[in-house]
């Protein structure tokens, strides 16, 4: 019972967070569209759409993220422990428990996002609209590419991505 409520909170706080993103990111890339935009911002938000999409839902999310959380996930329903249970959504993330590999990386990651997210903080409309309308398509295509690989994770059969914990080799 623990595992099964540990992966399904590990799940639901990642997509939570990811949620909690694409709303508070959806108003700031809708608010670029109330300035006057010239053929280069139009052209600039048609690039970083297709850029972001690619580089962030469909590289970041569907290849590494979203597979990796799955795996975690169902790694944790299948090996029940209550401190990873309760803090199932770092565990899933692999802030812990975790490959040191993988946990230099998920680190790194976060420090740089949250220098990305000060650094667009300071551009200016409507420009930072146009940023964060790139960066609401490519979390919402990671929001689905998380729901569908957990469904694949807990369905029957295999599941052939590694959780990436220690002591567990790469598959």
């Amino acid at each position: 019972m623990t595992g099964m409520l540990g992966a399904i909170w590990g799940l639901a706080g990642v997509s939570l967070l990811l949620v909690s993103a694409i709303y508070r990111l959806t108003p700031l890339a809708a608010d670029a569209f109330s300035h006057d935009l010239f053929w280069y911002h139009w052209l600039s938000l048609v690039f970083i759409i297709f850029f972001m999409a690619y580089a962030e839902g469909y590289r970041g999310f569907q290849q590494r993220f979203s597979p990796r959380v799955a795996a975690r996930a169902r790694y944790l329903r299948d090996h029940p422990a209550f401190l990873h249970a309760l803090l199932a959504p770092f565990f899933c993330m692999g802030y812990f428990h975790a490959s040191g590999r993988r946990k230099i990386t998920s680190l790194s990651l976060t420090a740089g996002i949250i220098i990305l997210i000060g650094m667009v903080r300071l551009v200016s409309q409507p420009w930072r609209g146009i940023i964060d309308a790139g960066v609401v398509t490519g979390l919402v295509w990671g929001v689905v590419s998380l729901w569908i690989f957990s469904i694949k994770a807990f369905g029957p059969g295999r599941f052939e991505y590694s959780p990436e914990v220690p002591g567990e080799g790469e598959r």
